[in-house]
This record gives structure tokens, sequence and C-alpha cells, in this order.
């Protein structure tokens, strides 16, 4: 009888633990039936997630992405920005549901949460001041480097220049001031943002800057969530995947990043899973 009583408890224990780990796994389940989707953004991303100049409120390429992502699940968008290193943390804990943060797939982020399908390939880029000698990356030996602490600019950068001595500021802000006050001689982050950092430094008059030529890299952006979600992940891919189809992905990219904006960048990329080589 004792025995038996034992085993019994060890059933109900592992039969509790079982239930448990499916409710708590069934995140999908939960959005919809709370009826919201919390997802996180960038807090000063421009043009991925920034405040309006006249409304104030977050807009940009990624917002467009979580209410698409909303719009989808047929909820409502509770819209959270956060910053640069702070997206895991407040993804793990469960802050946010989902992360449309310029989150570039990396193997180290990868061990931690899951990404979904691409909806934006990034070049990574080095700004430098127009007046330096330093014409190729090639010329960045023994130079020191800035980028984003946290960032995935920061782990390419380290890892595509190696030789460079690379410095990590709390934002991309203050590592292009590095570079303005000549702390640093160059910066590494994604073209869209050092594009904007050239363009205001135009406006403004005074020093100078360029891009080198060629990308050190090109980052793999996806919506990112906690693993051992599989319903959530595949209605986001189901849902970027109609997105595009629709055109309205294009839209969205032609207005922030492309045609209708002072990038002109083209998408020659589609929605599709991440080739992590």
């Amino acid at each position: 009888m004792k025995k038996s009583a034992l085993l019994s408890q060890a059933v109900c224990v592992l039969l509790l633990s079982t239930v448990g780990i499916t409710a708590h796994a069934d995140q999908l389940a939960d959005i919809k039936a709370r009826g919201s989707l919390n997802c996180g953004t960038q807090n000063a991303s421009e043009p991925y997630a920034f405040p309006d100049a006249n409304t104030r409120q977050i807009v940009g390429f990624d917002v467009d992405i979580c209410n698409a992502l909303a719009k989808g699940l047929g909820v409502k968008l509770l819209h959270k920005p956060v910053s640069t290193d702070a997206r895991i943390p407040e993804l793990k804990t469960r802050r946010v549901d989902v992360l449309a943060a310029a989150m570039a797939y990396m193997p180290a982020r990868a061990s931690q949460v899951d990404f979904s399908y691409q909806y934006f390939v990034a070049p990574i880029k080095v700004l430098v001041r127009d007046s330096s000698p330093i014409k190729t990356a090639a010329d960045l030996v023994g130079k020191k480097i800035s980028a984003s602490e946290g960032s995935s600019s920061a782990a390419v950068g380290a890892a595509k220049l190696p030789d460079s001595r690379m410095l990590t500021f709390h934002d991309i802000s203050s590592g292009f001031l590095a570079l303005q006050q000549g702390k640093v001689d160059g910066l590494v982050a994604g073209q869209l943002i050092l594009t904007r950092f050239m363009r205001e430094a135009e406006q403004k008059g005074g020093e100078q800057y360029r891009l080198l030529p060629g990308s050190i890299f090109e980052e793999r952006v996806g919506v990112t969530i906690n693993k051992n979600e599989p319903a959530l992940m595949a209605a986001i891919n189901q849902i970027l995947q109609a997105y595009e189809k629709s055109g309205e992905l294009q839209v969205s990219f032609d207005k922030w990043l492309g045609a209708n904006s002072s990038y002109k960048m083209t998408r020659d990329y589609k929605v599709e899973p991440i080739n992590p080589n």
C-alpha cells in the first residue's frame, strides 16, 4: 500500500507538471484569450521605431510589423519600446510577447530565443570621417571602432574586424558622438542608421562622413519569441508571408526605407526562413 501510494503521488506530480508545461508553452492561446499582443520595438531607432515629431507616437518599419502581427492574430496591439540591451531580457521575463526590434539572427541569440522568417535584411557597414585617410576596411587594422553595446553590429564588428579595437557605447548615438570627437576611427552599424547620421551631418555643415565601400556582413532580421512556442511561431510566419503577398510589406518598406524615404534602399530579399550561414 505504501509503495502504491508513493507511486500514485509521483504520477500525479508528473501529470501536473506536464499540464503546467503545456499550458505555459501555448503562448498563442494566451495571447488570443487575453485579446492583446504585447510587441516590443527599440525605443529610439529611426526608421525602425522612433517618436513622430508631431504626434509623439512611436512609428516606423518595426512598428508596422507589430501592427501586422496583431491584425493577423485578431487582437489589439500593446506596443512597448525597449532599449537595445533589454530586448531579450524583456522577452524572457514575458514583459513582451514578441519582439520586432531590429533583432538580427546570431547563434548566441538563437540559443536563447527563436527567430521567425526574415522580414528585413540589413547590410552592416563602417562610417568614417570624410577627412580620414581610411579608405577600406583593411585600413582599420589597429584602429579604434565603435558600436552600440549589446548590438549584433558590435559582435559582427569584433568578428569581422578582429585586428581593430572595439569600443561599445550605451547606444548608437553615443558611438557616433565618439566618432565625431575623434575618440574612435570608425562606427559599425546598419546602413540605415549610418546613412541618417551622414544626412544630418550634411544638413548641419561642418565635419562630413562617408561609408566605407562594401559591407562587412548582412544581417537577417526576424521577429523573436520565447523558445518552445511552435503554435505562435507558425502563426507569425504565416502572417509575415501574407503581409508580403498582400504588398503591404513593400508599402511599409518604401515608406520607411525605400523609394519614399531618404534612404532610397531597394528590397531584394524575400520573407523566408533565415539562413544562418
